[in-house]
């Protein structure tokens, strides 16, 4: 692959035809539904007034960015700034498809301490990073802050404190303490584990590759998940349960993404609250608080699972065109960018040097909502809405500080931890037993 890059550079400096167009940016963008491409070509026809440069806009499937980058990269061809997933951060930086000291000359010129450092950690690379974050949503505990408040429980930001909120509140049926994800084919179920495992510390993954699990902390999180399992209905659980229960007032707590926080608040029809007669109502929204940063006992200092999205500037980019492109996305135009979809991009940059809450602030009052739309800032407590932002500065995900993303991902994918965490939840075998099976299967992924 490298060669054909020097291939085609060669090509070009002898002045044969280039792939690359030189007429303005070319912009890849795996945000592709109608509504949300139209607010990124707003956002290209302001920068082309501002500059005179112009960008094309172009959605690519995102399961389809991987090949297509690939492809584009052997002909010379890749676009100048792409918007891209997590997991492609570091391993396109590793294989020259980015271009770090651009992305890390917008980053230091916006001001580092703008950002999120949990988003900016998972994209260091040395002497600077790989991509610029742009966006990202953490997930959350989910949980009946008025139930807590009630009987003086502390927030559910650690295993004890959900464990005695289990004991104080699980009445079932009228009540369950917990839905936990246990419908083991499900992604929903990886998702809530790798959270789970993260805030105890552990980790399938080192520096090395294939690690195996701490047999002491990884009994923690067998036990507390058990304990949260016995806690919820009986039957295969996944999302459409939780959010079920919870919006019918028949749960304590919950995991889910920030794009429940909309629904909560009945904006919209296809999954309004049923906590009672009006499904507009915004009264479990009310009812509601939420915890991003959840610890276990061997990790007192906790995590919060992460998805995060980066703009990556190209190898084969009009460099300096593309930079102002990143800057002006990032700043002028950054609550546009937001804007989006705004439920589900949390911002990384809270602000300013010279005013540190801007984006965060003007984010918070962005239109959320299907049917209906209202801001942030009218449904949640600002306390709410700050610990929804701050979830981005702890962020984590297996792998990524390790630079194993691509390894942990196959071994989520193959989803021998949830088989075996739901053996170990129905009785089938003993923690050490279950510990002992994820480590020997785990070690046969390659």
């Amino acid at each position: 692959m490298k060669f054909q890059k020097l291939l085609f550079a060669a090509v070009a400096a002898a002045g044969l035809p280039a792939l690359a167009s030189a007429d303005g940016l070319r912009f890849w963008t795996t945000e592709e539904q109608p509504e949300r491409l139209a607010k990124q070509q707003e956002i290209a026809a302001q920068f082309e007034a501002s500059t005179g440069v112009s960008v094309e806009v172009i959605p690519i499937t995102e399961s389809d960015l991987g090949t297509r980058a690939t492809a584009a990269f052997a002909a010379g061809d890749l676009p100048d700034v792409i918007y891209h997933t997590l997991q492609y951060a570091l391993p396109w930086a590793e294989d020259g498809l980015l271009d770090t000291v651009a992305a890390t000359d917008v980053i230091d010129e916006l001001g580092v301490g703008t950002f999120a450092s949990g988003a900016l950690s998972m994209a260091a690379v040395d002497d600077g990073w790989a991509s610029v974050p742009v966006d990202g949503w953490t997930q959350m505990v989910v949980y009946r802050a008025d139930k807590f408040a009630e009987m003086g429980l502390e927030p559910p930001s650690t295993y004890a404190n959900v464990l005695a909120a289990i004991e104080a509140l699980h009445n079932p049926p009228e009540m369950y303490g917990f839905v936990a994800a246990t419908k083991v084919d499900e992604n929903f179920m990886s998702q809530v584990l790798e959270h789970v495992f993260l805030a105890n510390g552990v980790s399938p993954v080192d520096e090395n590759g294939i690690a195996p699990l701490d047999e002491a902390a990884t009994t923690e999180v067998l036990e507390f998940y058990k304990a949260i399992a016995g806690a919820s209905p009986p039957g295969e659980l996944f999302w459409k349960q939780s959010r079920e229960l919870y919006f019918a007032g028949q749960t304590a707590m919950i995991i889910w993404s920030p794009f429940i926080l909309d629904e909560l608040a009945g904006l919209r029809d296809s999954a309004p609250p049923t906590i009672n007669d009006d499904p507009t109502s915004r009264d479990l929204a009310a009812m509601t608080g939420v915890i991003t940063n959840f610890a276990g006992p061997s990790n007192p200092d906790g995590a919060a699972w992460a998805d995060l999205r980066y703009f990556g500037i190209t190898s084969d980019a009009d460099t300096d065109a593309a930079i102002d492109f990143v800057l002006f996305s990032m700043d002028e135009g950054y609550l546009q960018t937001l804007s989006i979809a705004p439920e589900g991009k949390f911002p990384v940059r809270k602000g300013t040097a010279g005013d540190p809450d801007k984006f965060a602030d003007g984010w918070s009052m962005l239109p959320v909502g299907v049917d209906r739309k209202a801001p942030l800032s009218d449904l949640y407590p600002q306390e709410m809405i700050d610990e929804i932002v701050s979830g981005l500065d702890v962020g984590q995900r297996w792998g990524v500080r390790e630079g194993q993303l691509g390894l942990a991902s196959k071994i989520n994918n193959s989803q021998v931890i949830n088989r075996v965490v739901r053996q170990f939840i129905d009785g089938e075998v003993s923690a050490s037993e279950a510990v002992a099976a994820m480590n020997a299967e785990i070690a046969a992924i390659q």
